[in-house]
């Protein structure tokens, strides 16, 4: 449904306008000065404007140019009783999709409403492919030769042509929304929206909000009506990334929109449909949490339609090189710098090396690694320190070197070490990097900040 907005200092003017558009679909208000137009401008936004040239309290020309600066997408339509082709020529000079003389007829009026709503809605999804085009690049991101990466592709391609629920798992950093987005641009929705919104960064309120949108003046601090993700990504997909973290509160209310695939605004009383397709994506074991009683296990099952499992970057070693190789020609050719290649020695570290960030610490590594190197080639003197003494420890866990090693700091070393991986694997919650090593809460916030990885004094346990 398209909303329009009709300015005219005359009554019957704005009831037959607002009329004929209604019955063709149109949700109208309508504005009798330019005063108030200005009001209902600043709280709402409108697909196309019918503006008066002359009003009793403004210039409508000047509305036009306010409405072009603020509002580019918006297409106007200038109106006038006094026809004059100097006042044609200057309102298109200002910006005006077209202008129309008093009186109307009221065909030429539809058709001229319906091409100039058309143009708005193509000037949208130019803006949105736009950017969709600018983001493209990271599909080639998923890359890999291994076989389980393999048959994800194969999953991907299958379910992509299906309106399935998606729930994809796996932990921080596999490349979660990018098979998400992936889904999207191979499936018939491929050319409506495709957004996303991570559940666990926000609270309940702001979320539901984002979520479904709210009506002026819901709380405080909503002094204008806004779209939901539901509303805005209608007829494309949701990606809601972190499911996990959600509320039990936000999930009762996702599941109502799920199973009646319908939305109500907060502070709103009419439920309005929506066709979206949901992807969710999580790190965290949505069977434990049920178990817990902290996830509900009926929205369990209304996402978990088609599971998909991307396996960390340890359990497919051999894709590391090809991804290495990737992200060395991506970054050069972004920063302008030389693709220098990586030495046999350096490549066997990085595979080696366990990735608790995953393919998203890989692609950090080489950034930063091609940003300071100054050779020829990325040798193992380029590679972080903690690569280089993991490795270490890795390959002399089991061996007592001839000179001897202090063994309490050994295994502080090592217990520094693995807390750390924990902490990034799990976004920094040290009560789920604390279950990961099977340690107190307490035990773990007293190591963590003894050596120094958290802030705080050590605190015995």
């Amino acid at each position: 449904m398209s909303r329009a907005l009709i300015i005219d200092d005359e009554g019957s003017l704005l009831e037959f306008l607002s009329l004929l558009l209604t019955q063709e679909g149109h949700e109208v208000q309508t504005a009798q000065s330019v005063e108030r137009a200005r009001e209902i401008l600043a709280d709402t936004s409108f697909d196309l404007v019918l503006c008066d040239i002359y009003m009793p309290d403004g210039n409508g020309m000047e509305l036009l140019v306010e409405i072009r600066e603020h509002h580019p997408e918006t297409s106007v339509i200038m109106m006038t009783a006094y026809s004059s082709t100097k006042s044609a020529i200057e309102a298109m000079r200002l910006g005006a999709y077209d202008y129309v003389s008093k009186p109307f007829d009221v065909d030429e009026v539809k058709v001229l409403v319906q091409k100039a709503l058309e143009k708005t809605q193509l000037v949208a999804e130019n803006v949105y492919l736009r950017k969709e085009l600018e983001q493209k690049y990271t599909f080639n991101k998923i890359i890999g030769k291994s076989r389980r990466m393999q048959e994800i592709f194969g999953l991907v391609e299958r379910v992509a042509r299906t309106s399935s629920t998606v729930l994809i798992h796996g932990e921080s950093g596999t490349g979660k929304e990018l098979i998400a987005r992936a889904i999207h641009f191979a499936s018939p929705r491929q050319r409506q929206r495709f957004l996303s919104i991570n559940c666990g960064a926000m609270p309940e309120n702001l979320l539901e909000s984002e979520l479904f949108g709210h009506e002026k003046g819901a709380f405080t601090g909503a002094i204008r009506e806004k779209k939901g993700l539901f509303h805005e990504a209608d007829g494309g997909t949701l990606f809601l990334d972190e499911i996990g973290e959600m509320t039990a509160p936000m999930q009762v209310k996702l599941l109502r929109a799920l199973q009646n695939k319908t939305v109500r605004k907060v502070g709103g009383s009419q439920e309005s449909p929506v066709d979206v397709r949901i992807l969710a994506a999580t790190n965290r074991d949505l069977e434990q949490l049920i178990r817990e009683g902290s996830f509900r296990e009926d929205l369990y099952y209304r996402i978990h339609v088609i599971p998909i499992h991307l396996p960390p970057l340890r359990e497919r070693r051999e894709d590391i090189p090809l991804l290495t190789d990737h992200f060395i020609r991506q970054f050069s050719q972004e920063s302008g710098l030389d693709a220098r290649p990586m030495t046999a020695e350096a490549m066997r570290i990085l595979e080696e090396y366990a990735w608790p960030g995953n393919v998203r610490e890989l692609e950090n590594l080489v950034e930063r690694t091609l940003a300071l190197c100054s050779g020829d080639a990325i040798t193992t003197r380029d590679l972080p320190p903690q690569l280089t003494r993991r490795g270490s420890l890795t390959q002399s866990a089991s061996h007592l070197p001839p000179e001897g090693l202090d063994l309490e700091a050994y295994l502080d070393q090592i217990r520094a070490d693995l807390m750390a991986q924990a902490l990034e694997r799990e976004d920094g919650v040290q009560t789920r990097a604390a279950e990961l090593l099977g340690m107190s809460f307490r035990s773990f916030r007293y190591y963590a900040r003894k050596v120094g990885i958290v802030g705080g004094d050590a605190e015995p346990d």
